[in-house]
């Protein structure tokens, strides 16, 4: 055995081990580099990357408290100085009403006058805020309202108003809650970019897309028999590079998301 080649050949064989080795760990270096650059970065930089562009953030309050409100009872006293309609109240809780004297849901220039709706025709209708027009099925949703606030996508504090194809009311269904209570103590709220950063960072913000609006709102926290609590909620509205709109709600104190589909099927399914 020729031990001097034997030599040579191992001295070569851990050269190349060796370089080997440390060509993996300046590889692994710069790639951990990366990484940590990139965890650096700030959302607007990250926000860049994507093409996700924000119009500009709302001012907002730096704390808000939870609410707690009762599900309220329609009287026929309090129904007794609107005229022109009948009403149904089969539970207490949920008001039909029917319209006989006709009201056009727009004025002569063609604009819809939800405001002399809610003022002339619907009971305790300053506490309605109207969320969304649905023209094609003709008819509207109302949220009501807390300080200002509107209740998101709760049954028990909506309005929805129908009208025909002359553009008339027909109908109306309402539910109101009552006897808000707030806690105590007040809550910091999350701002509009930790919002934004939450919903990135879990992918709810696709590429090319641009978050259009933001407004703060209630959601239910929990639900009880008749009382609820509800707790702050940050609603971004978001178009999309195809021109249609996603919505996406997080809760203002906590930072999780709500998802309005879910919770109606499990209220469904209990």
């Amino acid at each position: 055995m020729d031990w001097s080649k034997t030599k040579t050949i191992f001295i070569v064989v851990f050269a190349i081990l060796n370089l080997f080795l440390y060509s993996l760990y300046v590889s692994q270096y710069k790639e951990a580099q990366k990484m940590q650059v990139f965890g650096e970065m700030s959302i607007n930089e990250s926000l860049k990357m994507d093409n996700i562009k924000v119009e500009e953030l709302p001012d907002y309050p730096k704390e808000l408290s939870y609410v707690s409100a009762d599900t309220a009872s329609f009287s026929k006293s309090a129904l007794a100085s609107f005229k022109g309609q009948k009403f149904s109240i089969p539970n207490g809780s949920v008001l039909y009403a029917t319209m006989e004297k006709p009201f056009n849901i727009k004025n002569s220039k063609g604009d819809y006058q939800f405001q002399k709706l809610l003022d002339e025709y619907i009971p305790f209708g300053e506490e309605y805020h109207l969320w969304q027009v649905v023209e094609e099925n003709q008819f509207a949703i109302f949220f009501q309202e807390v300080d200002e606030y509107p209740i998101f996508f709760n049954n028990n504090g909506m309005l929805i108003v129908f009208w025909d194809e002359k553009g008339n009311i027909q109908k109306y269904e309402q539910q109101r809650l009552t006897d808000f209570e707030h806690f105590n103590k007040k809550k910091d709220i999350l701002s509009p970019e930790d919002v934004i950063n939450i919903l990135y960072s879990r992918d709810y913000l696709p590429k090319d897309s641009t978050v259009t609006n933001m407004s703060l709102g209630y959601s239910s926290l929990i639900t009880l028999t008749k009382t609820q609590v509800f707790a702050p909620t940050w609603r971004l509205r978001v178009e999309l590079k195809d021109g249609g709109y996603e919505e996406h709600f997080v809760n203002a104190i906590e930072g999780k998301i709500v998802d309005f589909q879910t919770e109606e099927r499990e209220q469904g399914d209990s």
